[in-house]
């Protein structure tokens, strides 16, 4: 199998959760730049990254990169490119394109010159002069940035936060790719307990029992790149039994989720359903403060109600400052809370150990970290699936 150079897209702040991701499955060969993990691999890796990345948004194959001033640059830069090596006679390609502090900083321009120039190598190859484009979909990614001009083809189709489970939506849904992360970046061990106290349509404790069974993100959806004729399925019927075959079924977990609305809370069985964790979460009406468990370590990772989202602020920070008390009496668990509100610690009564910069769509959040103290080595037993 040829080597080939593939993009792992990310949120800002997730780089390094994507890298680590990147490199667990084996692809050493990387650099990590701002919202992106470049890494080589081969058309095997384009199945396993789009199944098993949990918090990268995209996979895409990078066809070239170059400097260009002009838009005659742009065309003869981009027709230089082996795109038929990649693009059957029958493909739909469309383009997009984005721009950033570049001279070419038109984008339907850019994104017209880059189609011209496909076109024309296409003609090169194929023969003919037009392409009706009602096979398989390669979309065609133009960005410039600084004048540099990267050229990519989407391999994943739908983000990769789009698992499959989530059919049905709530009021304020955490994409799945960042509540992943928010569990990754906790290093919760699935002998553990994880509580998430605002837990919604369940997408965070949904994420943690994916990872604590190992089950691959993306097992139950399909791909662009499944309908590319270059990439076999022979290739991705491996890559799926691979991934089955790494799940730990059996493995026990204790996950609890609670929320204070009924029925958001029926819409985060029925993704527990489709997600094929049921039997692997509980979830509880309970409020915040009723909050308690009979295990001494665990973790409650949780994405609070923002004032500027749900609610008025005074509503949020009433509730930020209850959820300080109800957790200062849980002294040898670990926190883990995403939020945006400028004072959270100040409400929250404590500054945390860390707090990283991260994106809930486009609103600037905290994740704040309060470590508890390191359990014994020995995990006490789990009990009745209770707070």
């Amino acid at each position: 199998m040829s080597k080939i150079e593939l993009i792992a897209t990310a949120t800002f702040g997730l780089e390094a959760v994507v890298a680590r991701e990147v490199r667990e499955l084996g692809y050493e060969d990387l650099m990590v730049e701002d919202a992106r993990v470049t890494f080589a691999g081969d058309e095997a890796a384009v199945c396993r990254a789009n199944l098993w990345l949990r918090t990268a948004d995209r996979v895409l194959l990078k066809m070239g990169e170059f400097k260009a001033l002009t838009f005659d640059e742009l065309f003869e830069k981009t027709r230089a490119l082996p795109w038929p090596d990649w693009i059957p006679e029958n493909a739909a390609f469309p383009v997009q394109g984005k721009s950033v502090k570049s001279q070419l900083h038109s984008v339907p321009d850019c994104q017209a010159i880059v189609k011209k120039a496909v076109v024309e190598k296409m003609k090169q190859k194929y023969k003919r002069e037009w392409f009706q484009e009602t096979g398989p979909q390669y979309t065609i990614e133009v960005a410039l940035l600084k004048d540099m001009v990267t050229l990519t083809i989407d391999t994943s189709g739908a983000g990769l936060h789009k698992r499959g489970y989530r059919k049905l939506g709530s009021q304020a849904p955490l994409k799945e790719t960042l509540a992943a992360a928010m569990v990754l970046l906790s290093r919760w061990h699935p002998e553990h307990t994880l509580i998430d106290p605002f837990c919604g349509s369940g997408t965070i404790p949904i994420e943690a029992a994916l990872i604590g069974s190992n089950l691959a993100p993306g097992l139950h959806r399909a791909f662009a790149s499944e309908k590319w004729p270059v990439i076999s399925k022979a290739l991705w019927a491996k890559a799926r039994e691979e991934a089955k075959g790494l799940a730990y079924y059996t493995q026990p977990l204790h996950i609890i989720g609670s929320d204070i609305d009924g029925e958001v809370l029926s819409l985060a069985r029925y993704h527990a359903r489709q997600a094929g964790v049921e039997e692997k979460v509980f979830f509880q009406k309970l409020p915040v403060s009723g909050l308690r468990s009979k295990h001494k370590y665990g973790y409650i990772i949780c994405n609070p109600p923002y004032g500027e989202r749900l609610g008025d602020t005074k509503q949020a920070e009433d509730l930020y400052r209850e959820t300080g008390k109800t957790f200062k009496a849980l002294d040898t668990w670990s926190f883990y809370i995403l939020a945006a509100h400028p004072n959270f610690e100040r409400l929250f009564g404590r500054k945390p150990d860390k707090k990283r910069k991260l994106y809930n769509g486009r609103i600037q959040c905290n994740y704040y970290q309060y470590y508890g103290p390191r359990p014994p080595r020995k995990i006490e037993p789990f009990e009745e699936t209770t707070l």
